[in-house]
């Protein structure tokens, strides 16, 4: 959990709570259950992941633009994604693809041992670490490189995030996660896309639908 004591020096006093608490009401309303994840939105800075002209919007349930073609995503896909994939968690370790501005990391932090992150646009991987270094998040490891190849080193994972989009689920991402690990994405093209979480069972992968969602494409190579 974020300190908002330490960190309103570094801005996050600059919201009210009402206006976080709005957001969350939001995401409730929607269908977000997880009181883990719903504080975590809550505490979360989002202002500071987003350019400062932008920073009046980011409250708002929507994706942003932050530079290179990239967006931060809309606060109930997060929070959907982050749900999913510690609803029945028994690992601790998580792969993260598509670093982005970290968002999506910080929400996350807390509530698993490690992630293991890895982002393709060396600009963004750059600000994003020093951002959750000044957040105080250290349970963080980050690689720059390409998506679709993943982090085989520390894996296998016991869950995987990934926030671009593909037109298939990538088969070195299912090598890595861990039995009875999860995976979740959005898969399709554009304007059918599906938020997916995949199972690994012992003997085969399950595929469950979560709903259509819009992302930028997962981009293969550096």
């Amino acid at each position: 959990m974020i300190d908002t004591r330490s960190a309103s020096k570094r801005g996050i006093g600059m919201t009210s709570a009402r206006t976080r608490d709005r957001l969350v009401r939001r995401l409730k309303d929607n269908g977000i259950r997880s009181s883990a994840v719903l504080e975590q939105i809550r505490n979360v800075p989002r202002h500071l992941f987003v350019d400062e002209a932008l920073a009046s919007r980011a409250y708002e349930d929507t994706a942003l633009p932050i530079g290179h073609g990239q967006t931060i995503s809309q606060p109930w896909v997060v929070a959907r994604m982050t749900e999913a994939l510690l609803d029945g968690f028994e690992g601790q370790r998580v792969l993260e693809i598509g670093t982005g501005c970290g968002y999506q990391t910080a929400v996350l932090a807390p509530l698993v041992k490690e992630i293991f992150t890895v982002e393709r646009i060396p600009e963004l991987l750059r600000k994003t670490k020093q951002r959750l270094r000044d957040l105080d998040i250290y349970n963080v490891r980050f690689r720059l490189g390409d998506g679709w190849q993943g982090w085989p080193k520390y894996g296998p994972y016991d869950g995987i995030i990934v926030a671009a989009a593909a037109d298939e689920l990538p088969q070195k991402l299912l090598e890595q996660l861990a039995p009875n690990g999860r995976l979740i994405m959005p898969v399709g093209p554009p304007g059918r896309q599906r938020l997916i979480m995949v199972k690994r069972l012992p003997e085969h992968f399950e595929e469950v639908s979560l709903g259509a969602v819009s992302f930028v494409p997962l981009v293969k190579g550096m």
